[in-house]
């Protein structure tokens, strides 16, 4: 039997639409719902086969899964903080059918701050410990840059100390919120004696109203970059080998940057050692067709900024800067698949809401 299996495999075994996914699950629910109710064989009969399936749909989609209840199982997807990842885990959770004694949730939720603490070796992070203050740069008044203050804090311990409150954080604000709101973070000890201690519990409500403040200021700014001037550089690198670069020199003064605080970084590589690290002229030729057909799709006009890109030693890295990071992340990761024969591209997205990526393009 197990040869005719191989021979003839399920018709569950590959997995490519979200509609695969979950016509899987539905085919094992029962058995997947009792493993965990039973907490018998998680680990080999539910999240080996779970993190295979899900890799085939995504790869960095993870899980967390447990008893919500008494008779509910909790399916939690999680894009472990990696903001390109949150829109497909999103996508995934929205497309799940209803199961009776299921709960699918799309990336880690918020905990009650009352009713939970992280302890990490020798140290328990709780309401009663942990502060935060925010200083403000008059250069970069839209940023949120927060220090956390933690009384038991000591350099000996500092990397396990990290650890514990960024977990911490990621419960008390949920891995949305944990991702996406805080622009610069900062660990200390209770020895800031000019700062305004602020309880940790007050902190979601803080964010709430940074962000609301930031949205009401920036959310009607658009930019046409029709009839801007574009400059370009050529430089040597360390090495020798030659450096190529454009740039929209003209969004580059803009004065509303912030509005696009999403920077997508696209790298692609490619083989040049027989050119001096630069492209032959087949890759070239699908490098431009990509970036071409990507600024079809990525508008500026509606909130997709081409700021330029580099091109030397192997690599050629093409920026955005982006009104929010869902669409451009779901559009990036459909055109790169588009050329996957013909190109080998990753991506980022990160936050950085002055651009300060972009200063090697004022100054080179």
């Amino acid at each position: 039997m197990k040869f005719l299996r191989r021979m003839f495999p399920s018709k569950y075994e590959n997995i490519v639409t979200h509609k695969d996914f979950w016509d899987w699950f539905m085919a094992h629910q029962k058995k997947l719902w009792k493993t965990i109710h039973n907490g018998e064989k998680i680990e080999e009969v539910f999240f080996d086969t779970m993190m295979s399936k899900l890799n085939q749909i995504k790869d960095g989609v993870y899980f967390h899964t447990g008893m919500y209840d008494s008779q509910t199982a909790e399916l939690i997807l999680t894009a472990d903080t990696n903001i390109k990842n949150i829109v497909f885990v999103e996508d995934l959770i929205k497309s799940a059918p209803d199961i009776n004694n299921w709960r699918f949730t799309a990336l880690k939720p918020e905990v009650d701050v009352s009713k939970f603490q992280i302890k990490i070796e020798n140290h328990t992070f709780t309401t009663e410990n942990l502060f935060f203050y925010a200083t403000q740069d008059d250069n970069y008044p839209d940023e949120i840059d927060l220090t956390i203050v933690y009384d038991k804090f000591s350099e000996a311990e500092k990397n396990i100390i990290i650890n514990g409150v960024y977990i911490y954080l990621n419960n008390l604000l949920g891995e949305l919120s944990s991702a996406t709101m805080i622009d610069h973070l900062q660990i200390k000890g209770n020895d800031q004696e000019n700062e305004e201690l602020i309880p940790i519990a007050k902190l979601k409500d803080y964010l709430v109203w940074r962000e609301s403040e930031f949205e009401q200021k920036y959310q009607h700014k658009r930019y046409s970059a029709q009839k801007d001037s574009w400059g370009s550089f050529e430089a040597a690198l360390s090495n020798g080998k030659p450096y190529f670069a454009i740039a929209n020199t003209t969004v580059l003064e803009w004065n509303h940057k912030a509005s696009h605080p999403w920077v997508l970084k696209i790298e692609i590589r490619y083989e040049g050692k027989d050119n001096n690290g630069l492209p032959n002229p087949e890759d070239m030729h699908a490098m431009n067709a990509f970036e071409e057909e990507l600024n079809d799709v990525l508008i500026d006009t509606e909130g997709y900024l081409n700021i330029g890109r580099e091109t030397a030693d192997n690599l050629r890295e093409i920026f955005f800067a982006c009104r929010e990071f869902r669409d451009s992340s779901r559009i990036t990761h459909e055109m790169i698949t588009k050329y996957s024969d013909q190109l080998n591209i990753e991506y980022h997205i990160y936050k950085d809401k002055y651009w300060q990526t972009f200063d090697r393009f004022k100054y080179s």
